[in-house]
């Protein structure tokens, strides 16, 4: 039998292409099945999908297909695996975008659950730019999210472990190593009872990156064995690379250089085919290092350049910091003191401007996670007040209606007494003004009035007896317009008054002079007042302190306003005073009791029983130099609104 290479080549090589022709037909089959079926539930797509893997290019055409035909799940499975692809290449801005845009269309579609995988995501990538402050926000929303759900899921847990993983991270980069453990074991809990092993292998080396910078070296690396099993265990090559540079870095830290030294060299290929630029850096930092111990100079010089190089290039900030100061280690080693003051002057620069940012904003953010952590706890009280509220409506509904018809009953009720209160008051105001009308009009004053402008007439001084008598006439008209009123301006209290004057001074043969002084900035007609009731003030002036005294007779009105809310109104005589006037009155065989002042200080507390401030009257005895009397001065404290 003759061997014909040419027929055996040609026959694999059809073999070949038919066989991927059949995978690339079956892989269109298996995503025409989900267009077309189109799972709602995202972490439902994700199960279907993970098992096969997307590519960058098969993640593009997806999105195409799904944006195609309007399957919004499916654009934010594809947006997120795109980001993905892009975070893991180190192109953060790229995948940022594709996260963003996914994030989107969650919230327009009221998608909650991817909603809070897109947060997560995108926090990842703030914290691998060590952009603390955002990814703290983007976190701490996720969480805040996943925690308003009444009933979680399981995805909805790994999301909430997510989240707390990911905030203490954050507290690693800030240097609070204990906030951070607090963080990685409420974490862990949540992994534990969802017996997830991926999670299981991020919190023990999270777990063991906080407790290696508490120097507790021997617990970190039972945290970082713990984690590297459970990486392999689910096949999680990135995971391995990450535990592995972490014990190195332990290692180193313990004196075990040569071992450390294996580990990394080991694990340092695989991490440069994985082509994640933030773990290759991380990496050839941790080799550099090793080589340094080992005093491998040369070697340790080239990583260590390489991968500060590499860091500046993808922004990796902690690299960047660390790095300078293992070069400034080697130059010092290698007697090269002017290399090895730049760049640990370099480190300086680069950790106090990275960590003074982070300070600033850990301590702006910790007020943060507390206010958000109350936020939480109210949202939570609501529901569980929400929950009460609902259980007790029905039986509430009918206890509502009679408490509502009580309270209407006894608002009817009130208000009935309240208007009885009302009307009693305005019958006891009209009864006052009557009786305030009624001692106006006394007649003794009538007609004493009357009798001095009779003796006018006889005397035959006819202009003085029509002076007096249109003057007496129109005081006459005003009493009786204002009996109709319950309150009158001060304009036109002050003129009623003027005329009263003017009658009474008949008698004293116009030897009382009467001086009104009215501040020019007082609005006399805005300021409201019963009507009448300065008249017995000035009657008592009259009567009281001006009837008995010898010479000069003066009664002065003044009107100021002392505050915003209150105005005094003061009667001032220059008469005997009281105390003389009292002994006159004691001496008289006929009483005569003073007109109205009782009724106008009732009238006028009456009258301010709604306004702001209260009525006030006071007497003030005037002494001139010598100690003797010197007249009375009455002051009336009125409130204006």
């Amino acid at each position: 039998m003759t061997f014909n290479l040419p027929l055996y080549l040609f026959v694999f090589l059809f073999s070949f292409i038919t066989l991927q022709k059949k995978d690339k037909s079956n892989d269109s089959d298996f995503i025409i099945k989900i267009l077309k079926d189109k799972p709602k539930d995202y972490f439902s797509l994700d199960s279907y999908l993970s098992k096969k893997g997307l590519s960058l290019k098969e993640a593009e055409d997806f999105y195409e297909q799904c944006n195609a035909v309007g399957y919004k799940i499916g654009e934010v499975y594809a947006l997120n695996s795109l980001g993905k692809h892009y975070r893991n290449n180190s192109d953060y801005k790229t995948a940022l975008k594709y996260h963003q845009k996914a994030l989107a269309i969650c919230k327009e579609n009221n998608f909650i659950d991817p909603q809070i995988l897109c947060l997560n995501l995108i926090g990842v990538i703030y914290r691998r730019q060590d952009d603390i402050r955002n990814a703290l926000d983007y976190h701490q929303s996720a969480l805040s999210l996943a925690k308003r759900i009444k009933n979680p899921t399981l995805e909805n847990k790994k999301s909430i472990s997510v989240s707390e993983n990911s905030i203490g991270n954050i507290y690693i980069t800030l240097r609070q190593y204990n906030l951070a453990l607090q963080q990685f074991n409420k974490s862990l809990e949540f992994q534990e009872e969802l017996n997830n092993k991926r999670g299981l292998a991020i919190n023990f080396q999270n777990i063991g990156n906080a407790q290696e910078h508490l120097n507790l070296f021997d617990e970190a690396l039972a945290s970082y064995n713990k984690s590297l099993m459970y990486n392999k265990e689910i096949n999680s090559t990135l995971g391995e690379i990450i535990c592995k540079n972490s014990i190195c870095s332990t290692l180193i830290k313990k004196g075990d250089y040569q071992q450390a030294l294996k580990i990394i060299e080991e694990i340092y290929p695989i991490a440069v085919n994985l082509n994640d630029q933030y773990y290759v850096s991380q990496t050839l930092s941790n080799l550099g290092w090793a080589r340094l111990k080992v005093e491998d100079y040369e070697n340790a010089k080239n990583n260590l350049i390489e991968a500060l190089e590499i860091s500046e290039k993808y922004n990796v900030k902690h690299i960047q910091i660390e790095v300078p100061f293992r070069l400034a280690e080697l130059f010092e080693k290698t007697n090269n003191s002017e290399k090895a003051y730049i760049f640990y002057k370099k480190g300086i620069e680069e950790e106090k401007k990275t960590l003074g940012q982070r300070n600033i904003v850990y301590v702006n953010n910790l007020i943060a996670k507390h206010d958000l952590q109350s936020k939480i706890n109210e949202i939570n009280n609501l529901e569980n007040i929400t929950k009460i509220k609902t259980l007790q409506l029905a039986r509430n509904r009918n206890i509502l209606i009679i408490t509502l018809v009580s309270i209407a009953l006894l608002s009817v009720a009130l208000y009935s007494v309240y208007r009885q209160r009302l009307l009693k008051n305005d019958q006891r105001i009209l009864l006052l003004e009557q009786q305030a009308l009624q001692t106006q009009m006394n007649p003794h004053f009538i007609f004493n009035a009357l009798n001095s402008i009779k003796l006018y007439i006889i005397n035959n001084e006819q202009k003085n007896a029509v002076y007096y008598l249109n003057k007496f006439s129109k005081l006459i008209r005003n009493i009786l317009d204002v009996s109709k009123v319950k309150e009158v301006s001060l304009r036109e209290e002050l003129n009623t008054m003027n005329l009263y004057m003017s009658i009474e001074n008949i008698r004293f043969s116009n030897e009382i002079k009467y001086i009104e002084r009215i501040h020019p900035y007082l609005n006399t007609d805005t300021i409201k007042l019963p009507p009448l009731v300065l008249q017995p003030f000035l009657e008592n002036a009259i009567w009281h302190g001006l009837s008995s005294k010898e010479g000069e007779k003066e009664i002065i009105l003044e009107a100021e306003k002392v505050s915003k809310n209150l105005i005094v109104i003061s009667i001032t005589d220059n008469g005997i005073g009281r105390d003389a006037a009292l002994n006159i009155k004691k001496r008289k065989s006929l009483k005569r009791k003073s007109i109205g002042i009782d009724l106008t200080i009732e009238r006028m507390k009456t009258f301010c029983n709604d306004f702001s401030g209260e009525f006030s009257l006071n007497y003030q005895d005037l002494i001139d130099e010598k100690g003797n009397s010197a007249g009375t001065k009455v002051s009336l404290q009125i409130p204006l609104y």
